[in-house]
């Protein structure tokens, strides 16, 4: 009786293909703490203001777009002035990864930008606190 060479040979690659694929591990997911806002100019006039920041993923340094920033604060905070504080308004940004934000710096000083996003496809929420100059 001459028996099929394949015979063990099949189970056997089945075998090996069954645990590679359950040894397998999906690429790791990135944190949340891999994302960061970026001011793009440390000092703005006092008066009316655009501030731009970039959010980048701190993995590759790529920027990150269509995140969806929800919480936005300016406050005199590093001065020791958080109750000064001033409404922030998103504006429309032609760069990828670069948010920007119209607010009135009322006077000269330090004016801290806190900022909360979410990325598509991430857990959790970016936060971050940038401080800029306010000068005349």
């Amino acid at each position: 009786m001459t028996k099929n060479p394949f015979a063990r040979a099949v189970p056997a690659a089945l075998l090996g293909a069954a645990l590679s694929v359950s040894t397998f591990a999906p690429p790791a997911l990135a944190d949340i703490k891999d994302y960061r806002f970026e001011l793009l100019q440390q000092e703005a006039k006092v008066g009316e203001a655009v501030i731009a920041v970039r959010l980048v993923d701190q993995r590759n340094g790529k920027p990150v777009t269509d995140a969806v920033v929800f919480a936005k604060r300016l406050d005199m905070a590093p001065d020791a002035m958080e109750e000064m504080a001033t409404k922030v308004e998103q504006v429309p940004s032609t760069e990828p990864g670069v948010y920007r934000f119209k607010a009135k710096l009322s006077m000269q000083g330090r004016w801290r930008l806190s900022l909360a996003a979410k990325i598509q496809g991430e857990t959790g929420t970016v936060e971050d606190r940038l401080v800029l100059q306010a000068a005349r």
